[in-house]
C-alpha cells in the first residue's frame, strides 16, 4: 500500500515544509558584516596610530639625547674650527713672507773678496719707497722688478770683478735675474787718495782701477706678504751703509805703494 500523509501542508516539519523568505534577514546580517567591519577597520587604525606614536616617542628621545651631546661637544667643535683657521691663516701668511734672513746668509757667503759694497737696499714690492744709495742708483731697474728684490751698490777693483760678482749673485737661491745699473770708473775729478772709505755721498772709487757698480737681484717667483693682505709691504730692510773690507784696504795700500815708487 501506499502511504498516504494526512497532516495539513501547513503544519508539516521536514525538507517538505515551506521555507520563510523575506528581506529583513538580509538586512540584519549586511548590517552585521558592517559593524565587523567597522569594528576591524578601528582596531587596525588604533594600533597603527599607536605605533606611529611610539615611533615619534622615540625619534624625540633620539633628537634630544643628540641635541644633549651635541651641546657637550660645541666646545670642541668650536676649538676645532678655530684651531684649523689660524693654522691656515699662519700657513698663508708663512707662505707668502720672504725669507730676507737666507738670501742676506747666501749674499754674505758669495761676495768676493775684492768687491765692497756701500749700500743695500731689500724691499718686497717696488712700491716701497726707501731713500739710500743704492735705491735711488737702482730705482729705474727696481721698478721692472715685481716681486721682491736687493738693491746693491759698491765698488770693485775691476770690471771684471763686477761681472764675477754678478755671476755669483746668481746661485743665490731663488733669484730670477740679476741686472746692472751701472758699472762705471772713475774719471780724473773722481778719483782720488783715501782709505777707500767716502762718507760723502758713498763714494768709494778711490783709485781709477776701481767701479762703481749699481746692481738689482730680483726674486720675480716669490710670493709676498702684499700678496695676501692686500695691504702695502712694509720695507723689509733699510739702506745701510756697508764698511769696506779688508781687500779694499789693501788694495788702496798697493795703489798708494805704486804712486811712491
Amino acid at each position: 500500500m501506499r502511504p498516504v500523509n494526512l497532516i495539513p501542508a501547513e503544519e508539516r516539519r521536514g525538507g517538505a515544509a515551506p521555507l520563510r523568505t523575506g528581506p529583513l534577514p538580509y538586512v540584519v546580517l549586511g548590517g552585521l558584516v558592517v559593524l565587523l567591519l567597522g569594528v576591524v577597520a578601528l582596531v587596525l587604525a588604533g594600533n597603527q596610530v599607536a605605533d606611529r606614536e611610539g615611533e615619534v616617542a622615540q625619534l624625540e628621545r633620539e633628537d634630544a639625547r643628540a641635541a644633549a651631546k651635541a651641546r657637550d661637544l660645541a666646545a670642541y667643535t668650536e676649538f676645532r674650527e678655530m684651531s684649523e683657521a689660524r693654522v691656515a691663516t699662519v700657513s698663508e701668511l708663512a707662505d707668502s713672507r720672504f725669507d730676507w734672513e737666507r738670501v742676506m746668509r747666501e749674499l754674505a757667503l758669495i761676495l768676493p773678496s775684492d768687491v765692497w759694497l756701500v749700500g743695500l737696499t731689500a724691499s718686497a714690492s717696488p712700491g716701497v719707497a726707501i731713500e739710500g744709495d743704492a735705491a735711488s742708483d737702482t730705482a729705474g731697474m727696481r721698478a721692472a722688478a715685481p716681486g721682491p728684490a736687493l738693491q746693491l751698490s759698491g765698488c770693485a777693483s775691476s770690471q771684471d770683478a763686477v761681472a764675477a760678482f754678478v755671476t755669483a749673485l746668481e746661485d743665490i737661491d731663488g733669484v730670477t735675474r740679476v741686472g746692472v745699473q751701472s758699472s762705471e770708473l772713475p774719471s780724473g775729478k773722481e778719483s782720488g787718495s783715501g782709505n777707500g772709505r767716502d762718507s760723502q755721498g758713498g763714494e768709494c772709487r778711490t783709485r781709477e782701477w776701481i767701479a762703481k757698480f749699481g746692481i738689482v737681484v730680483a726674486f720675480d717667483a716669490a710670493p709676498v706678504a702684499d700678496a695676501v693682505t692686500g695691504e702695502e709691504a712694509a720695507p723689509v730692510a733699510t739702506t745701510k751703509p756697508v764698511e769696506a773690507d779688508s781687500a779694499e784696504e789693501s788694495g788702496s795700500d798697493e795703489g798708494s805703494e805704486g804712486e811712491a815708487e
